[in-house]
Formats: C-alpha cells, structure tokens, sequence
C-alpha cells in the first residue's frame, strides 16, 4: 500500500510542478496575464491568403510612381506594360475563383495566354499637385485579352465537371504615374 501511494504522490508532486513550469496555464505562469484574451484563436487561411493578396496588390499596382522629367526631344512612351502577374490579379479580383469549397464546388483557369495592346499613351499638360509640386499625369491605357480554359468541378447534388475550352476575357489596364517639371533639386550634388 505504502509504495502506491508513494507512486501515486510521486506522480502528482511531478504534475504540479510540471503545470507550474509551463507558462500555458493561466494563473500559474510568472507575469502578467492578458485573461481571455491570452487565448489564442484560430484564422481561416482564407481570410490570412486575402490580406497578403490585399498587401500584394498595394504595394505594386495601385501606387503612383514620381518619375522625373520629360527631356525636350526625347521618346514620351510608358516604360512598361502590365506584367502577367497584374493581369492575373485584375482578373481575380473582377472574377475570383479562390474560396470554393473543396469537393463540392470548385474553379480552375488551365492553358491561360495573355495578349497586351497598348490602346492610349499620352502626357497631360503640367499642373501643380499639391504633395508634389508642378508635375505632369502620364497615361498609359492597356487592353488585356485573356485566353483559358475554365473547369468547374461541381460535387453535389450530381457530381459533374464543365470544361469551357474557349474562354476569352477582356480587361482594361491603366498604368499612370507622374513626371517632375522644371529643374530639380534632388540632393545629389550637395557639398556637405
């Protein structure tokens, strides 16, 4: 009797002292406790896929550029058009195909081609903006023409797949950004 309680006391001794040990518990950890609101709760990757969508898009599209200015003579011609990537995420957002729900209701784009027409490209006259000073909007608008094959996996009631070979989309791209007027000074020729 004596060696399972002692086995038993032994064992509960080590749970209290492990439980004291964790700073998972609340109320026993050393420090301060955030209550309820220490407890962790879970993010559907749906919502965390949105914001870095969301985060993506910010950071490289939907930014105007403050390039410098025209030179007297020379080629007044947008620098790039759209990338593939850009044309991907227009067509996701006018159309998404994230967030079907697995097994019974899903989209998928296959054999996708892009073909870029350049539609417009002309320089506004210069005017003041007022975070920048005396600049000049230079518009570049883009015709997008898409090309895939579109696969809907329906999965209830009757499970079925519809294959839409030739699906074409068309989607209109403004790139614009601004170029400096007059002589600037940037600070790069300051003698320190």
């Amino acid at each position: 009797m004596t060696h399972k309680f002692t086995a038993f006391s032994t064992s509960v001794l080590l749970a209290v002292a492990t439980l004291g040990s964790v700073g998972c518990v609340p109320g026993i950890g050393q420090g301060p406790s955030l209550g309820i609101f220490g407890i962790p709760i879970p993010v559907s990757p749906y919502f965390q896929d949105d914001e870095e969508d969301q985060f993506w898009n910010h950071e490289r599209y939907e930014r105007v550029p403050i390039l410098g200015p025209l030179t007297p003579g020379g080629p007044e011609v947008a620098l790039d058009p759209p990338s593939d990537d850009e044309v991907m995420q227009a067509l996701e957002k006018a159309r998404p195909v994230e967030g079907g729900v697995p097994f019974l209701f899903e989209k998928q784009r296959n054999n996708v081609r892009i073909v870029k027409e350049k539609i417009a490209d002309y320089v506004d006259p210069p005017r003041f903006v007022p975070t920048i000073g005396p600049a000049q909007l230079h518009h570049a608008h883009y015709k997008c023409t898409l090309y895939f094959t579109e696969i809907t996996y329906v999965g209830w009631p009757v499970p079925h797949t519809l294959t839409d070979e030739d699906t074409v989309e068309v989607l209109y791209i403004d790139h614009n950004h601004f170029h400096m007027v007059g002589n600037l000074d940037t600070g790069a020729n300051a003698n320190f």
